[in-house]
């Protein structure tokens, strides 16, 4: 079948691009139609394959060759016929553009030839250059010839318009300056050369026509009232002048004059200058000189809004400028004042008043009756930030050196009165009084109190401040309490009230923890660290001032502790009456002293004796020799802590605080008949009293007297055997841990002999 596809469509009988060639030159073949011929032959094949499937097909192959070779002798044809044509085109093409070359040639030769013409009639126009300048110049003489009345009045025009302008004549004036500067205008429009010496003048009289105008409009203040059509005169000049900026400044040279903006910076000059430049604080000092401001600048925006404000145009805003001229001028003032004056306390507080509360406030800017237009809300503070920062710390600082001064002051004058030869005051509900408090909490009162007129921030800087200060002297006070007591301590006799002036202090402390809540502002927090630097001042006074009273009964009752215990204490009352009597007597004074300090004394006090009653026992100056003496010591303990009881008792002081009974606790140690039963004794009075040493049980048995060294061994044994005691409660106070024991004497055994 394939012999018969070749038979039919033989290679050679396709068609290839060289038999279309000009040239006789083989051309190598192109990919694409090695790849179209190899389509074609595979498409002829599968047509092939589909029509001579069958045997008998065969019978029809000439037909089919037959047909094929005429429709390839029609393509060849028409292929032909198509390249002729295009042939034929391009021969066509080329005569063509032969001849349009042609052209050109013929186009460039005329041109070279017109443009030799043209060099020769420029030359000639050349020669003819003068004559055209002499002919514009004779047209612009004639045209000036024409204008040659005008200017010669030029000059008289100029000299009106000086007159004029010296008589305030400015509409007039401007009038003649419009006519001049137009002429000159026109003048220089014809000649187109240089400004002619006659118009040399124009310029200068424009500037004193300007100067003049701004002058009128910056004394507005005082034109309102005299003379207001001059205002009106001036101010109108000044718009007409703005118009022509506006129709002349992009063509004309020296424009824009700006006249208005000249006459709106005069206006504010004039202002400040009236107000600001070189004023300085009356002899009435600043206060006054803020004062006359506030009467003054109300009074002046009331001119500017009933008199200036109808003399001008609506876009000037007259108020507004007023107002914001007055407030720039106040702020550069104030500023003034602050860097060149030495200003006070009490200047400083007007200052930050006047400036943050009566200037903006309704009795100046803020008044019912000012214009809308005078509203400097969108405007900077008076004083700035930093301005009012440093007026606050230069205020806060004087006030500090002021109150620290007072303060001292007021000390100074308490530590006199403490040397004095009679008892202190006493208030009508028989306190003992003094009015060291009371200043004191006035002063820093007072000047946290008045801040509240000025700012929260300069509020919280003096409250801070004060506390700092209240701190200060509290410890000074501590200070002076030490030398007090060293006074005293180098002659007991003086200060001959030594303790009545101590319990004084005592009520000072009272006042001045109570009423240091009452310095804390609404609002105002206190300063970090402030607090607890006030409360732990406070603590120390009161701890310093219970202190030196205490030690002053002590001072009292060590004559009377000396001789306790011995065997005169066991067999008469008189001593401890002795220190009775002086313990109340001494006592008594606390009811010069407030609740709860009264109290507390008298807490203090109780234990102050029973601890000193606890170290004489505890020093061992009696050893008891028989169980007569033990239970007569026993006995004596106990009448002790009951007739202590019933003095404290007397003196309203709770039983439930009191610690003699440690004394009926003690007793049972010398009770006790069988030292061999010392050991559970010993426990049960460790299990109350749990602070109680093994130097304590070993010198209150060394007072027993018949205590074997066995038994002592047994004893602290059991001390040490007993578990950990528990944690105090809360308040509980230790009592034995203040108690001091002798160190035992030592004994010396020598090789040779017994021990001594």
């Amino acid at each position: 079948m394939i012999w018969i596809i070749h038979r039919a469509f033989p290679r050679s009988s396709s068609v290839h691009p060289s038999m279309f060639s000009p040239s006789s030159t083989p051309t190598p073949p192109w990919p694409e139609l090695e790849k179209a011929e190899r389509l074609a032959r595979g498409a002829a094949l599968k047509w092939a394959s589909g029509i001579f499937y069958r045997p008998e097909q065969l019978t029809r192959l000439d037909q089919y060759r037959s047909r094929e070779a005429q429709r390839m002798c029609s393509i060849e044809s028409r292929i032909k016929s198509t390249i002729q044509s295009y042939l034929e085109n391009v021969q066509t093409g080329l005569e063509q553009l032969s001849l349009a070359l042609k052209e050109v040639q013929e186009a460039r030769e005329a041109l070279a030839e017109a443009q030799g013409e043209l060099r020769s009639q420029a030359e000639a126009a050349h020669t003819l250059e003068p004559l055209r300048e002499l002919a514009d110049q004779h047209g612009q003489l004639q045209a000036v010839t024409l204008l040659l009345p005008q200017l010669r009045a030029v000059p008289e025009a100029v000299a009106r318009t000086q007159a004029l302008i010296q008589g305030h004549g400015f509409l007039e004036a401007y009038g003649v300056l419009r006519e001049l500067e137009q002429l000159r205008d026109e003048v220089l429009d014809l000649l187109g050369g240089p400004e002619l010496p006659l118009f040399e003048g124009l310029t200068h009289l424009g500037e004193e026509l300007g100067l003049a105008v701004g002058k009128a409009v910056g004394s507005a203040r005082q034109l309102a009232r005299d003379d207001p059509a001059l205002l009106v005169a001036a101010v109108r000049v000044a718009e007409l002048e703005e118009q022509r900026d506006i129709q002349l400044q992009a063509s004309c040279p020296g424009r824009p004059r700006a006249w208005r903006q000249r006459c709106l910076g005069a206006l504010r000059r004039a202002l400040e200058e009236a107000y600001f430049e070189g004023l300085a604080p009356t002899p009435s000092g600043l206060a006054g000189h803020l004062a006359a401001l506030r009467e003054a600048l109300p009074a002046e925006l009331a001119l500017a809004e009933s008199l200036v404000a109808p003399c001008c145009p609506v876009d000037y805003d007259v108020v507004k400028l007023w107002a914001h001229t007055l407030h720039q001028g106040l702020c550069q003032h104030l500023q003034k004042l602050m860097d060149c004056e030495d200003l006070g306390t009490q200047d400083i507080f007007t200052l930050l008043h006047w400036a943050l509360h009566i200037y903006p406030g309704p009795e100046m800017m803020g008044h019912p009756d000012l214009s809308p237009e005078a509203d400097i809300s969108d405007l900077q503070p008076l004083l700035s930030l930093e301005a009012v920062e440093q007026l606050e710390s230069t205020y806060t600082e004087k006030i500090k050196i002021s109150i620290a001064e007072w303060l001292q002051k007021a000390l100074d004058g308490e530590v006199a009165e403490w040397f004095r030869e009679q008892e202190p005051d006493m208030d009508p509900e028989g306190f003992y009084h003094s009015s060291l408090p009371a200043v004191v909490l006035q002063i820093l009162d007072e000047n946290i109190r008045v801040t509240t007129m000025i700012s929260p921030s300069l509020q919280e800087r003096i409250h801070g401040m004060a506390l700092r200060e209240l701190g200060i002297f509290l410890r000074s006070l501590l200070e002076a309490l030490e030398h007090f007591s060293q006074e005293h301590l180098k002659d007991v006799s003086k200060p001959r009230h030594y303790v009545p002036y101590l319990l004084v202090c005592l009520n000072h402390y009272t006042a001045l923890s109570s009423s240091v809540s009452l310095l804390q502002p609404a609002g105002v927090s206190t300063p970090t660290g402030v607090s607890a630097t006030i409360e732990s001042a406070l603590g120390d006074l009161k701890k310093k001032i219970c202190r030196l009273i205490l030690d002053a009964l002590l001072e009292e009752l060590q004559p009377l502790f000396v001789a306790l215990p011995s065997r005169q204490w066991l067999s008469s009352l008189v001593m401890l009456d002795k220190v009775c009597e002086q313990t109340a007597s001494f006592c008594s004074r606390f009811s010069r002293v407030r609740s709860p300090m009264a109290q507390m004394l008298l807490s203090e006090s109780e234990r102050a004796v029973v601890l000193e009653y606890l170290r004489g026992l505890m020093q061992g100056k009696l050893v008891c020799r028989n169980l007569s003496e033990r239970i007569q010591v026993s006995e004596r303990m106990l009448q002790d802590s009951a007739q202590l009881r019933e003095l404290f008792l007397g003196l309203e002081l709770e039983e439930n605080v009191q610690t003699g009974a440690v004394l009926g606790a003690l007793q049972e140690l010398f009770r006790l008949q069988d030292p061999g039963l010392l050991s559970l004794e010993v426990s049960s009075f460790l299990h109350k009293f749990p602070d109680v040493s093994e130097e304590h049980i070993g010198a209150l048995l060394d007072v027993r007297g018949d205590v074997s060294r066995e038994q002592r061994q047994a004893v602290l044994e059991t001390m040490q055997a007993n578990p950990p005691p528990p944690p105090p409660p809360e308040g509980h106070r230790p009592l034995f841990s203040l108690v001091p024991v002798p160190s035992p004497t030592l004994v010396f055994c020598f090789p040779a002999g017994s021990c001594s």
